[in-house]
This record gives structure tokens, C-alpha cells and sequence, in this order.
């Protein structure tokens, strides 16, 4: 008896409470439709993963292969190299990102000046709202051999003694990439920190003057340490994306010296999909990287949660 009047209260408490929120029910319902339209309804294309598809029949006309298509990707040499490249390049970029983000915020929140500090920020992230058009452009330009200002800097300042083929020598490329994508992101990625540091206590650092404690000390013992949740947070769902290493960027620098160490899981997916139509083998290496995405993000809760540390679930 007691338990059907628990239930009996809690219906009554929840529609107390929908009835009191039906304004934000009511405009969440075109975001929730969205989502189900463009998020949900999409995945029904995993499918084609295990068919042999072609455009010509309907659905239930398909010959289905199973497992055929991940049986070749796995056997495929091109595939397997854009994984390392993928992983490689993945890896570059997050982790530059995360120390230059992190270091350029902690040196950031060090300038006393508002107007410096404030400029300094403006200026950095404002390369962050160009399209990788313009950037790869700006790039190939900077780094061109005839009148390339990088080449130019360092053969007067004898660095090297003729100009380098930045672009078109394999071994440069994941450098360029990486140099590239903190140029562009690190006042973006910056931003977040900045807002995790100005919500420390500034009593802390009354009391570590007091202490004798440097700006060095305070830095490191303080600030570091405060914004440390937050880091871990952003550490696993970059972990996540590990295998969304870029395409635009790689895509738009790559040529054919440098094929071997340019091409993604992303660009695999275009030449396959599009430029070849085997929309099955491109659907196949599609949903490879996101279930190793989905593994990757919950395993890295797992070991944050197992350490003790901020975590998304």
C-alpha cells in the first residue's frame, strides 16, 4: 500500500513539474526534432555497411555481404596506412593543443595589463573563424619555395642554406599539420581555460603571498591545479575523437609526394564513396572509426573515474 502511494505521489510531483516547465518543454521540441532528424535518422545508412549497395535498387533489394567489406578494410594496405597517418597526425594536434592551450592560458592570466591581455587574446583567436581555405592558402604561400617569408627567415638567419620543399617532402608534413592546427586553434582552445582560471578563489593567492610563494609558484601549485578538472574533462573528449584527425586541412595540403603520409580515414571515406562509389566500403571504414571513437571516449572515462579523477559519466 505504502509503495502505491510513493508512486502515486511521484506521478503527481512529475506532472507539478512538467506542468511547471512546459515553457522550455515546448521550445526544446524543435532542438529534440533536430537532433532525431539529422542525428538519429542518418544512422540508418550504417546499413549499407553490410550490404554490397547499389543506388540503382531499393533497400530490401540489396544483396547483404556482412562482414565482407571490414574483412577487405582490414586487409587493405591504403586503409591501414591512413589509420597511422590518421592516429599519428591525431595525436599531433591534440597533443600540441593541449599544452600550448594550457601554457598560453596560464601566460595569458599572468598579464596585468587588461587592455594587453585583452588584445593579446582577441588577436589569437581570430585565426580560428578563417575556413581552412584560406589558411592551407595562407600556408602553401608562407611556405613556398620562391618567395616563402618561412624559407626567407631562415636562410637569412642561415638556418638552412637553401629553401626547403615544405610541402612536398614526406617527412615535414605531420609538422606542418601540427604547426598549422595551433596557429589556428590555440586562442580558441585557450578561451576555456581562461574561464576555468578566473573561477579560482583569488583568496588562494592572497595566501600564497603571504606564504612567500613567486607568480612561478602560484602558477603551478594554484592555477595549474585548480583548472586540473577541467583538463581532464576536455582530455577525454578529445580521446574521443582521436581517430578525427582532420580532412579539410589534409586534403587541402596534400599532393601526390606526399600521399603516403596525408591521407585520413576521412579522406579514404571521399575517394571510395564519392570519387569511386563504393558507398559500401566507405560506409564500412565511416563506422569503424566512430564505434573505435565510442570505445576510446567511455574507456578513457573508465581509467579517469578508476584514478579518482573529473569525469563526463
Amino acid at each position: 500500500m505504502q509503495t502505491i502511494t510513493n508512486r502515486a505521489d511521484g506521478i503527481r510531483r512529475l506532472k507539478k513539474t512538467l506542468s511547471n516547465q512546459r515553457q522550455l518543454l515546448i521550445m526544446s521540441v524543435p532542438i529534440i526534432l533536430y537532433v532525431i532528424l539529422f542525428s538519429y535518422v542518418p544512422l540508418w545508412g550504417w546499413t549499407m555497411a553490410f550490404q554490397n549497395f547499389k543506388p540503382a535498387k531499393t533497400f530490401f533489394n540489396q544483396e547483404w555481404v556482412g562482414l565482407r567489406w571490414f574483412t577487405f578494410l582490414f586487409s587493405d594496405k591504403v586503409f591501414l596506412q591512413t589509420v597511422r597517418n590518421t592516429l599519428a597526425m591525431s595525436f599531433i594536434n591534440t597533443t600540441l593543443g593541449f599544452v600550448t592551450a594550457i601554457g598560453f592560458a596560464l601566460l595569458l592570466n599572468e598579464v596585468r595589463h587588461t587592455f594587453l591581455k585583452r588584445s593579446i587574446q582577441t588577436i589569437s583567436y581570430l585565426p580560428h573563424f578563417l575556413s581552412w581555405v584560406i589558411v592551407t592558402g595562407l600556408v602553401s604561400t608562407m611556405l613556398s619555395v620562391e618567395d616563402g617569408a618561412i624559407n626567407n627567415i631562415l636562410v637569412a638567419l642561415h638556418v638552412i642554406k637553401e629553401p626547403i620543399l615544405w610541402l612536398s617532402e614526406p617527412k615535414y608534413f605531420w609538422g606542418v599539420i601540427g604547426g598549422t592546427y595551433v596557429w589556428k586553434e590555440i586562442g580558441w582552445n585557450t578561451i576555456i581555460y581562461l574561464a576555468a582560471i578566473s573561477g579560482i578563489d583569488p583568496t588562494y593567492y592572497e595566501a600564497a603571498e603571504i606564504d612567500g610563494c613567486n607568480r612561478y609558484q602560484k602558477m603551478l601549485h594554484i592555477t595549474l591545479t585548480s583548472i586540473k578538472p577541467t583538463i581532464i574533462i576536455l582530455l577525454i573528449m578529445s580521446v574521443g575523437h582521436i581517430l578525427d584527425a582532420g580532412f579539410e586541412m589534409q586534403y587541402l595540403l596534400r599532393n601526390g609526394l606526399v600521399q603516403d603520409v596525408s591521407d585520413t580515414i576521412d579522406i579514404y571515406v571521399l575517394l571510395f564513396g564519392l570519387q569511386r562509389s563504393n558507398f559500401s566500403l566507405a560506409t564500412a571504414a565511416g563506422l569503424f572509426k566512430n564505434v573505435v571513437n565510442i570505445a576510446l571516449i567511455f574507456m578513457a572515462n573508465w581509467i579517469a573515474k578508476r584514478a579518482g579523477e573529473e569525469r563526463l559519466i
